[in-house]
């Protein structure tokens, strides 16, 4: 009972005592209730350093601003979502970019029509027609020396590899998808690039070939197949590209990332730093830039 507390009390106002506390008891019991605890703002997910390779899900990071920044996950499909960058980014329909080696091409993220390379150059007067088959290619200057270097590697293996294709401007992988829907329009996905979304395009790519796969492939006019990596200049190629700056752009296993099937013949110049780095770490270019780059431009939905 806490009567005789407060008569204590009382006694201490009337001058009788010094002071007066009430005892711990009576202090635990007259203690109000603490508020509940209010419920933690939800955690933002901060974005990961490059991870092993594995193929990864780029989704919207959660953040008070409305444009939500693509961060990548461990499931099998990147689609960013657009993020702010530190300049203003346009749609991809008018995307021209600079002549950067690491420009991101993608299904979602294409080139404009009107991207046409700076610093083209033809192949044919530095390559034997044994080499070229007489096709007239062009590369972009910058990788036309480490062009020559590998090939001129690979013939000293005793290899006898092809360059079948270069670079492949808008309207040319326009035309060429034409040709391939109309022969083969239930396959035209796995054979021709949509206009736009081909790394052709950049003047960096190259389509090697080998005179190994017809036999292989059992058709005697054959040029590209996966079968491709069973040729000895396939086998070659998969060591030794990143050696020279090239790296596979489309390996097994990665549609959902880089949207394209396996092409165990298409090779970007990237420089060999950046190709051994990709080399080492087992992964497309296509997902580094995704994960280390803010998105180039506005995709447009796909109807």
């Amino acid at each position: 009972m806490l009567r005789p507390f407060f008569a204590i009390c009382v006694l201490l106002l009337a001058g009788l005592l010094s002071g007066c506390q009430a005892p711990a008891g009576a202090q635990a019991a007259n203690a109000t209730t603490p508020p509940a605890p209010t419920t933690p703002a939800a955690a933002t997910t901060e974005v990961p350093t490059l991870p092993p390779p594995q193929p990864v899900t780029a989704t919207p990071s959660p953040t008070s601003t409305p444009s939500p920044t693509a961060t990548a996950t461990g499931t099998a499909t990147i689609t960013p979502s657009p993020s702010p960058t530190a300049t203003p980014i346009g749609p991809c329909t008018e995307r021209v970019p600079t002549d950067d080696l690491l420009t991101l091409v993608t299904r979602t993220y294409p080139l404009s029509r009107n991207y046409t390379p700076g610093d083209l150059v033809a192949i044919l007067p530095y390559f034997p027609m044994g080499v070229t088959l007489g096709y007239p290619t062009e590369v972009r200057q910058v990788m036309l020396q480490p062009l020559i270097t590998i090939v001129e590697a690979m013939q000293s293996d005793g290899l006898a590899p092809f360059i079948i294709s270069g670079y492949r401007s808008y309207s040319a992988q326009a035309i060429a998808r034409q040709k391939w829907e109309s022969k083969y329009p239930a396959w035209v996905d796995q054979i021709s690039a949509i206009p736009g979304t081909s790394e052709h395009q950049l003047g960096t790519t190259v389509d090697f070939g080998s005179p190994e796969l017809p036999d292989i492939v059992g058709e005697p006019d054959i040029q590209f197949h996966t079968y491709f990596y069973m040729t000895r200049e396939g086998i070659w190629l998969e060591e030794h590209a990143h050696e020279y700056g090239f790296t596979l752009s489309y390996p097994r296993d990665t549609l959902e990332l880089t949207g394209f099937y396996y092409e165990p013949w298409h090779y970007r110049y990237v420089g060999v730093e950046m190709a051994t780095m990709l080399k080492e770490q087992g992964i497309t270019l296509t997902q580094y830039l995704l994960e280390t780059q803010p998105i180039p431009c506005i995709p447009t939905p796909e109807p």
